[in-house]
């Protein structure tokens, strides 16, 4: 039992840079903008957030950053799309180009200088990102470990899907991104300013990709230095975002099963030894095949939303289209 509970709970770590990237993708889309560009935001967000965390020993002012790298990636892609009418695929794919070439610069030239910061040199940074939990109620038998032994992250990423779901489907300002992204015509006829709509929404969206970015730098990677932080994470999290139909609270239980196909290759031998017959054939499997696999799902998965001819209620129709006022 200890075993599932222990595999569950790194499922939810590993899908958490899943969920604010896949949240604020869903921002993003619902005012009408399809930015393919994740990935790229969040590698700035985590080179950035993580180098200035260390620098100041204040894990506020990485997130803080990370959330101000991501926006401006976010503004680059806003001013070239809603203002300039440029591609948006183009435009998302260049910034993903942008973004990763950005963190391979800052990573190589501090690496380079030996002047790369170490998470384990702030002993009070290292504290806040451990697996603390919430006193007391972590003690709880399967269930603390389950619910309350995460780090800030996890709590912060859920906190943000939650309001982003209650933003975008209970609240009035919510309603009109909504409509900016279905019919930014009839939206812009009763009054609504689409273009501040979608720059508004646009850069929250990449201001939330900054942040899973900056968890994958400080959490999943411990602060190590290599080429791949974010090794995919985007492009994963554009796909949960039709997985999830759109919905930010959908996208929670997404990324944890996104998280458990991640977690599956360090945890084959445990899950083979505690149960030989049911599961001892997970360790027969080659290691590569597991590193392939949560794409090999999302490929799967972009196929059968193409596939799918009954449209669920989630993606905007308007979403990847350009609104020139002067043509409505």
């Amino acid at each position: 039992m200890n075993t599932i509970i222990n595999f569950i709970f790194y499922s939810v770590r590993a899908g958490t840079p899943f969920l604010l990237g896949t949240t604020g993708e869903t921002i993003t889309e619902k005012s009408g903008s399809l930015n393919l560009g994740v990935e790229g935001m969040m590698a700035v967000g985590a080179i950035l957030g993580y180098y200035l965390s260390c620098l100041s020993g204040s894990l506020t002012v990485g997130i803080m950053a990370a959330f101000a790298a991501g926006a401006l990636c976010a503004l680059i892609y806003a001013f070239l799309t809603v203002s300039l009418q440029a591609n948006q695929n183009v435009t998302g794919l260049a910034l993903t180009i942008f973004g990763v070439g950005i963190y391979h610069f800052i990573g190589r030239i501090l690496t380079v200088k030996d002047s790369f910061p170490a998470l384990n040199d702030s002993k009070h940074l290292a504290s806040l990102v451990m697996d603390k939990g919430i006193p007391y109620l972590r003690d709880i038998p399967y269930v603390g470990k389950l619910l309350f032994s995460y780090n800030i992250f996890v709590y912060i990423s859920i906190i943000i899907a939650v309001a982003a779901w209650v933003y975008i489907l209970k609240t009035k300002t919510g309603l009109r991104t909504r409509a900016v992204g279905e019919n930014p015509g009839a939206a812009d006829a009763c009054g609504v300013n689409v273009s501040l709509y979608k720059y508004l929404n646009i850069l929250a969206g990449g201001g939330i990709c900054g942040i899973g970015g900056l968890y994958m730098g400080i959490v999943t990677n411990g602060g190590s230095w290599n080429d791949n932080w974010i090794n995919g994470a985007g492009w994963i999290s554009v796909a949960l975002v039709i997985f999830a139909s759109w919905n930010p609270v959908k996208a929670i239980f997404g990324s944890f099963f996104f998280g458990m196909l991640n977690t599956l290759q360090p945890w084959k031998g445990n899950l083979a030894a505690e149960f030989p017959s049911v599961l001892g054939w997970l360790i027969k499997i080659p290691d590569e095949f597991y590193q392939m696999l949560p794409f090999l799902i999302t490929a799967v998965v972009l196929i059968f939303s193409s596939l799918r001819k009954k449209r669920t209620g989630g993606q905007p129709a308007a979403c990847g289209i350009n609104y020139f006022r002067e043509e409505r």
